[in-house]
C-alpha cells in the first residue's frame, strides 16, 4: 500500500510541475489562444492539488471506517 501511495504522490508532483511549466510558457507567449490556455492552466494549478488532497482525505477516512467496522465483534 505504501508503494502505491508513493507512486501516486510522484505522479501528482510531476503533474504539478508540468502545470507550473505550462503556466509559465503560456504567460510568456503572446497569442490570443495563450490567454485562454493561461487561465485554464492557472485554474488547473489550483484545482488539481485540492482534488488530490480531497481524494486522499476520502481514502483515509474510508480506510479508518473499514478498520472500525472490522474491530467490532457481533
Amino acid at each position: 500500500m505504501k508503494k502505491s501511495k508513493r507512486i501516486l504522490a510522484l505522479i501528482g508532483a510531476v503533474l504539478l510541475i508540468c502545470l507550473y511549466g505550462s503556466t509559465l510558457v503560456f504567460a510568456i507567449f503572446d497569442r490570443s489562444a495563450s490567454a485562454d490556455l493561461l487561465k485554464i492552466s492557472i485554474a488547473a494549478t489550483i484545482f488539481v492539488p485540492v482534488l488530490l488532497y480531497a481524494y486522499g482525505l476520502i481514502y483515509r477516512l474510508s480506510q479508518n471506517k473499514k478498520s472500525d467496522d472490522t474491530d467490532e465483534e457481533p
